[in-house]
């Protein structure tokens, strides 16, 4: 290469790499880099308080959810507990039910989570199979059946053992972290026991009677459905156990079968399907499956549509965003809900007993709620802190080019001034 075609090469480089006459050396730029991105990062820390309300949304949709599905499961206990007045089979509205909600799940499944859904091997359906068994057919079959021998409001105060239940078994299977050093861990184990010590304050203590609202538009008969306490309570127990491992296995599965909207048309349908065999065995008449277009109708439509499709496919996400402890905790809101409504539009009694034990129960619950919300705020942190360390990394690759610029003009002007 002549002397000419080499002081030119070297030209052509040293106007490419310069980006100005006063560069900043590769360390020094590094350095700042990492300077200006500490500074974003606690700018970001500095601005956090101020949220706007779709933020707000954001971190509290979970809650509002939830609320809404025990809004939903209020009105279900005196829809079912007419219906089940009026001579309708439990097990027969379980089937009908979930039979409903398949259907009605069962286009959004197919045409939302065409691209998403997994394929469906055999051992993942033995499993939602008995996801389906714990969460339909035999959990229900034994809540109904429970709720046709006592009341809604005794019904609903002893299914508040779930959120009790479920943390045990979420404890124990390492699926919910406890530390009984911090505060926060005190707190979701004070909260759980005190939620606990509610449901035995209003299953065991009564105390005296509220007198039953005046305005009230339909009285409750006394005589009308409390047939057997005990064959009703030993069955509402059994219940609640079968529905905490439910609630444990839905986390399980989300795992494998991340698609919400197919796993519960599935276990809508399975459910379905094992509905009606136990059925099948218990009521050997056929015309416990005929239903009259009145209270029975409705009532199916109702817990088909809302409690059997939407409130499982809600249920599903909130477990996937904040784990089956969260998703049971606000099992106890339906207590409270049930028995001011049967107090003020049915005329049920109310006593001492239930109000102060529904007041414990809410109690626990925010403590539980409070200990989570504490548990991923330390979390985030950490979280925040990998991220950072990734981006403070982005720059080195960004620079490399520009240090084998540098190295190469450096090694240039010296074979120039050989040269020369």
């Amino acid at each position: 290469m002549s002397w000419s075609s080499r002081n030119l090469t070297k030209n052509m480089i040293l106007s490419t790499c310069r980006h100005n006459q006063n560069r900043i050396p590769f360390n020094a730029l590094i350095i700042n880099r990492q300077r200006v991105a500490k500074k974003y990062v606690a700018e970001d820390q500095a601005m956090a308080p101020v949220v706007c309300p779709y933020m707000v949304y954001m971190r509290f949709k979970p809650h509002l959810l939830m609320v809404l599905i025990q809004i939903g499961y209020t009105f279900l206990y005196f829809i079912t507990a007419a219906s089940f007045d009026h001579g309708m089979s439990p097990h027969v509205f379980v089937t009908y039910r979930h039979i409903v909600g398949g259907l009605v799940m069962f286009p959004f499944a197919y045409f939302l989570e065409r691209k998403v859904r997994p394929k469906l091997t055999l051992a993942l359906f033995l499993e939602i199979f008995v996801l389906s068994l714990l969460g339909v057919s035999l959990t229900l079959n034994i809540y109904f059946a429970s709720l046709k021998y006592t009341s809604p409001t005794f019904v609903t105060s002893i299914a508040n053992t779930v959120p009790s239940l479920t943390f045990l078994i979420a404890v124990i299977l390492r699926l919910e972290a406890v530390d009984v050093m911090s505060p926060h861990g005190i707190a979701k184990v004070f909260g759980t026991l005190l939620s606990l010590a509610g449901v035995m304050t209003m299953t065991l203590y009564r105390g005296p009677a509220v007198q039953s609202f005046p305005g009230a538009s339909v009285h409750i008969r006394s005589d009308s459905v409390h047939k057997n306490w005990t064959k009703g309570s030993i069955l509402i127990v059994a219940s609640c156990i079968s529905w905490s491992i439910w609630f444990i296995m839905q986390g399980i599965t989300l795992k494998k079968y991340p698609a919400q909207l197919s796993l519960t048309t599935w276990i809508n349908c399975i459910g379905a399907a094992q509905s009606a065999v136990f059925t099948v065995i218990i009521e050997h008449k056929r015309a416990a499956w005929s239903i009259s277009y009145n209270n029975e109708f409705w009532s199916i439509l109702y817990a088909g549509i809302v409690c059997s499709g939407i409130t499982i496919f809600v249920q599903l996400w909130c477990i996937k965003q904040k784990g089956p402890v969260f998703v049971t905790m606000f099992s106890p809101l339906a207590t409270s809900l049930v028995a001011v409504m049967a107090y003020f539009i049915l005329g049920e009694t109310l006593h001492v007993g239930r109000i102060l034990g529904a007041v414990i129960i809410i109690i626990g619950l925010y403590l539980v709620l409070w200990g989570k919300d504490i548990d991923e705020n330390h979390s985030r942190p950490q979280d925040q802190a990998i991220l950072t360390s990734d981006e403070l990394k982005k720059p080195q690759i960004q620079m490399e080019p520009l240090a084998e610029s540098q190295v190469l003009e450096t090694d240039l002007e010296k074979k120039g001034a050989i040269v020369g």
